[in-house]
């Protein structure tokens, strides 16, 4: 049964991404896709997205929803503060491979 609910945890944990102390959330960037591509915030809060572009080429983060655009260099990171948000999906994309960067922020 504890094996169970470690694997559980850790596909969970997996899935989507997990606050620090800090509120701040981390997303990487690695072949061009968004991982995890969903990240769950409370709603009400604000906090800080984490963008680690482990990629060798630049990808724009960006979210018309959210009102952000921000480009990230090859192998480097970025923090984009989001103010609170009231609950809903938010999506957002890399804007140079958007058919493969893609992933949302759900407020609960």
């Amino acid at each position: 049964m504890r094996s169970f609910l470690f694997a559980a945890l850790l596909l969970t944990a997996s899935s989507a991404a997990i606050a620090d102390q800090h509120n701040n959330y981390t997303v990487v960037i690695k072949d061009h896709k968004f991982e995890p591509a969903v990240v769950e915030v409370p709603a009400g809060q604000a906090f800080t997205l984490l963008v680690d572009n482990q990629d060798k080429t630049a990808e724009e983060f960006e979210s018309h929803e959210l009102k952000r655009e921000k480009i990230i260099a090859g192998n480097t990171k970025a923090k984009i503060k989001i103010n609170a948000l009231k609950a809903g999906e938010y999506p957002f994309f890399g804007e140079f491979n958007e058919k493969t960067a893609q992933g949302k922020i759900i407020a609960k």
